[in-house]
């Protein structure tokens, strides 16, 4: 029974905390929420809590703010994730409904994760090798030019021209594009690439054959395409004004973040590796793997088609932040991306 009182005021210390930002007293603390106890009961709760390492008391204020340690029990005994509104569900289908492609999707993503929850958002771009081929699409743009487009099931699409050795005709080309698609569709980057390079079979002369010639161009082409890995450490980033809610802890947790905003590799870190099935990783404070950004919590989950997390999407933001309604944000933007990516 007492445990349960001491989790109560803790949870309420907590978000007193960070709808406040000021240390939360016992009185404060009895005014506002329904603790059923006397402000000294309350007191001695704290005083507990406070010997336990849950909550500290800053300077000579009266009041008491959470630890690290304060934030990982009170996520941790987080019973539900706070549902969205019906409102705010509507309002993230139609604003990612709209986007147009991959970059699309990854910059609308970034601007939303960062609205809602008034904190820095970092969305990775999905990771080229874990993604499959969905198709792959021939167009004539000359008698001996050709578009190849590769469609992966990440939604990244790549282009590239090819000048062919001869001119090939429409029947061919088709013939062309049926025979790649069955050798590559459906198959993890790696294994497409071998499928790819077995469709061409080895002629003492290549030049004796010409349409071999033109199959040869068009699979070195697509086996460049894929494995280009540019992207795969590629993220956005959005919503570092909202930083400046946090001017009185500048030093300690906004300077750093700030300086790490730039380093791409520091976010991915941060970020940690991408979890399917919809879990949401919460890291706080020093359980990060940056000793100077101790002060720095990271609320993130992994994206991608059919459950697949092919990369990761998330927050970063000072330790004094809304987890229940972060983790809320976070998990339904990566649903919603990982249906328009199924969906292609």
């Amino acid at each position: 029974m007492q445990e349960d009182r001491r989790l109560a005021v803790l949870r309420a210390i907590v978000e007193d905390y960070v709808a406040t930002e000021e240390p939360v007293g016992s009185k404060a603390l009895v005014e506002r929420h329904g603790l059923g106890v006397s402000p000294a009961t309350v007191r001695n709760d704290m005083a507990v809590l406070e010997d336990e390492g849950y909550i500290t008391q800053p300077h000579t204020s009266a009041g008491r703010v959470p630890t690290d340690k304060g934030y990982r029990l009170f996520v941790d005994r987080l019973s539900t994730v706070k549902p969205m509104t019906s409102a705010e569900r509507r309002a993230i289908s139609s604003f990612l409904d709209g986007a147009v492609d991959l970059d699309d999707v990854v910059s609308r993503s970034v601007r939303l994760l960062s609205q809602l929850t008034r904190q820095v958002a970092v969305v990775q771009y999905p990771t080229l090798s874990r993604s499959t081929v969905r198709h792959v699409e021939l167009v004539a743009l000359a008698p001996n030019r050709l578009l190849v487009v590769l469609i992966l099931s990440t939604g990244r699409v790549e282009q590239r021209l090819v000048d062919l050795p001869v001119e090939v005709s429409e029947d061919a080309l088709a013939e062309l594009r049926s025979r790649i698609n069955r050798a590559a569709t459906g198959e993890v980057i790696a294994d497409a690439v071998t499928r790819l390079r077995e469709a061409v079979p080895e002629v003492p002369d290549a030049g004796a054959d010409q349409d071999q010639g033109v199959t040869r161009a068009v699979v070195d082409t697509l086996a460049e395409a894929m494995v280009d890995h540019r992207s795969d450490e590629r993220i956005a980033v959005g919503g570092a004004a909202n930083l400046a809610r946090y001017g009185d802890s500048f030093d300690s947790a906004v300077r750093p973040l700030l300086e790490a905003l730039e380093e791409h590799v520091v976010l991915l870190k941060l970020l940690g590796e991408a979890t399917d099935g919809g879990a949401v990783t919460v890291r706080i404070g020093a359980e990060g793997p940056y000793e100077q950004l101790a002060s720095t919590s990271v609320v993130a989950t992994g994206y991608g088609p059919r459950d697949e997390a092919l990369a990761t999407l998330g927050i970063v933001g000072p330790t004094r932040m809304d987890y229940p309604g972060t983790m809320s944000a976070v998990r339904a933007v990566a649903r919603y991306v990982s249906r328009i990516l199924d969906e292609g």
